[in-house]
């Protein structure tokens, strides 16, 4: 965590282009991994991103209470 800190400190725009990478790395996974949950349920192809944005409502509502 320390690394991340000073990384923030020392190189911002560096910081921040490896954060966006990561979030989308992230996002392509979560996506790609309800899909292969929900895909055989025949669905159509933007189920998964209404699940994820869902799921991501949902923790946003319990972490404000």
């Amino acid at each position: 965590m320390d690394y991340l800190r000073q990384l923030q400190a020392e190189r911002p725009v560096l910081f921040w282009v490896g954060m966006l990478v990561v979030f989308l790395v992230v996002f392509q996974l979560a996506l790609f991994l309800i899909g292969l949950v929900i895909g055989p349920f025949g669905l159509p192809s933007w189920a998964p991103i209404v699940v994820l944005l869902g799921a991501l409502v949902f923790i946003a509502r319990r972490q404000q209470r």
